[in-house]
């Protein structure tokens, strides 16, 4: 394989790590080694800096910041202040929204982050410059340097980098939404802007093939030492499409041009072609893999792939397991960490390891036991209490205005940094699916079918739907009122479903134009079916007047039963 020279300027890039990434590193590790004087420092900073807004006066910070000891001071913020979803804080980030300052937290935010919520609306995830400059700024100088301790050379060759739009759009006042990896990957310093393959222009590509064809083109013709995105499904969708598209690479490659198979914005093909330039050596070298290969992997023309960042817990596994093995064999796995729109909760600080080390002296956090989420006064555990095994639903406390804000995720303990705990995703909680990232709520697929029926003029009797991780889908189960609907008219009605599903959750929308979340499939059930159901749960052991269903599952052994109940 030809050799690419070292990207321009590496010796800066590795440089500038050592110096902000080490000292980032001795930080997180000093403030780990007490962790009560950590998230003391850090409740107490939070607080101090909102005590005169609206949420803080409201909540009395004052009061709080009075206690004499951090249990004291963990105790008093439990008694003034609730644990929050996003629909409790909803009201405070409206008012933001809207332009007024000081609601959450002093001023107004940079920006604001978007996701899909339990409702057809989104949920506006405030980002102050705070937050922004203390957690994803300076933690993300410690992420690319610990991927460099592990394998020296990441930063000699260019990086595939897979985010969002950094600006999509504005709020009634002016402020800025969009996505906060492109932000991120915008705001990186100048001289490492050269590690990219791809102009930022790329991500405002709507057609998800075209988008992944350009990117794909970007990086096949170079020598790629590190891949960074967060989900494994987007790496299956990246070599389907280079299945597909193989040989027109080669010949947009050898003439440094864009294919015009596919529709792009005319402003957006100038600026990637003005990137572009004419290689008929790697060209060669692209030709000849397949005719020695056949089907050509990664590991067969990026070769000296250094790391891939990427999720592997949860469902994310499933997904990451069909592609593991394409790529090289000397090429490191670094776990994306455990992060969200709404926090970015930690860094795995080893390659290969799922163990996210939480930010204690950044994010204050509060964990409750899987056994008590459904008590209405659970007991709270600290961070230096949990206990390695267990699982746990964690609340967190953030520069950005989320307080007590309950994540909704299962998480499990898996160990202790000194007295920072690490973690691992296990699943969403409380009617949430997410199988690729799309975060669907039983919510939204009850409203969803309700509006079907609106439109259809179809009446259901029962309905159910389960998450396929392995098809990647959702299989829809109904029972009509009328049993002689057939399997066609059943099909429309799923279509309907998606249709209205996609105006409702804007991940779902984004996996479903991107093919990472195939097409729903439909099921016809017998007459009765929920009360077969029902019936056989309560020979399983559950209380009649206790039994329940929720309606959106991920649950192999109930699906299993509705399987079993399909008509023939």
């Amino acid at each position: 394989m030809m050799k690419e020279p070292r990207v321009k300027g590496w010796w800066l890039i590795r440089l500038a790590l050592i110096i902000v990434g080490s000292k980032g590193l001795k930080e997180l590790t000093k403030a780990s080694k007490d962790g009560k004087k950590a998230q003391d420092g850090t409740l107490r900073h939070i607080l101090d800096l909102s005590k005169d807004t609206v949420y803080g006066k409201e909540h009395h910070f004052d009061e709080i910041l009075k206690a004499d000891t951090a249990d004291e001071l963990f105790k008093r913020y439990q008694n003034y202040v609730p644990a929050n979803n996003y629909e409790d804080l909803q009201p405070y980030i409206e008012r933001h929204k809207q332009g007024e300052a000081g609601i959450l937290f002093p001023g107004k935010p940079k920006l604001y982050a978007t996701t899909s919520g339990t409702t057809k609306e989104p949920k506006w995830i405030p980002v102050t410059e705070t937050y922004y400059r203390e957690v994803y700024k300076g933690m993300n100088q410690l992420w690319f340097y610990l991927m460099m301790r592990e394998k020296p050379h990441v930063w000699y060759g260019p990086s595939a980098s897979l985010v969002g739009k950094s600006i999509e759009g504005a709020a009634p006042d002016g402020t800025v939404y969009g996505s906060l990896s492109g932000i991120m990957q915008r705001d990186i310093p100048k001289f490492m802007h050269v590690l990219h393959t791809a102009p930022a222009e790329v991500f405002h590509i709507a057609d998800y093939k075209a988008r992944y064809y350009a990117i794909m083109r970007m990086a096949i013709g170079r020598n790629v030492h590190c891949i960074i995105t967060a989900n494994p499904s987007t790496l299956v969708e990246m070599q389907t499409n280079a299945n597909e598209f193989y040989d027109e690479y080669v010949k947009d490659v050898e003439q440094g041009t864009l294919s015009r198979l596919f529709t792009i914005p005319e402003e957006i093909r100038s600026a990637i072609e003005a990137k572009l330039t004419p290689n008929p050596g790697r060209a060669a070298e692209l030709r000849a893999l397949k005719a020695k290969y056949g089907k050509v992997l990664p590991k067969h023309y990026w070769p000296e792939l250094q790391t891939i960042c990427v999720w592997f817990c949860g469902n994310t596994q499933v997904y990451f397991n069909k592609i593991k093995d394409s790529f090289p064999t000397t090429t490191v796995f670094h776990e994306f960490s455990y992060m969200s729109t709404e926090c970015k909760a930690g860094l795995v600080l080893k390659s290969n390891s799922p163990d996210t080390v939480v930010f204690g002296h950044k994010i204050y956090f509060e964990f409750i036991h899987e056994s008590e989420m459904d008590n209405p006064n659970p007991r709270i555990y600290q961070i230096y209490e949990v206990e390695k095994g267990q699982r746990y639903c964690m609340l967190v406390t953030t520069s950005a205005g989320l307080y007590r804000y309950n994540m909704n995720d299962l998480l499990e303990i898996t160990g202790y940094y000194n007295q920072f705990p690490t973690l691992k995703f296990i699943q969403k909680l409380n009617g949430t699916i997410s199988l690729t990232g799309e975060k669907l709520h039983e919510r939204q697929f009850i409203e969803a079918v309700r509006e079907a029926e609106k439109k259809t003029g179809r009446k259901t009797a029962f309905f159910v739907g389960f998450a396929d991780i392995d098809q990647s889908n959702y299989k829809f189960y109904y029972e009509f009122a009328d049993q002689g609907i057939s399997k066609n008219e059943a099909e429309q009605f799923t279509k309907e479903i998606d249709e209205i599903l996609k105006t409702f959750n804007m991940e779902y929308k984004e996996k479903r134009a991107s093919n990472r979340l195939k097409d729903p499939e439909t099921r016809l059930l017998q007459p009765e079916s929920f009360e077969q159901f029902k019936a056989y749960c309560i020979d399983q052991g559950y209380r009649d007047g206790q039994f329940k269903v929720n309606l959106l599952m991920q649950d192999e052994k109930r699906h299993g039963v509705f399987k079993e109940l399909v008509k023939g």
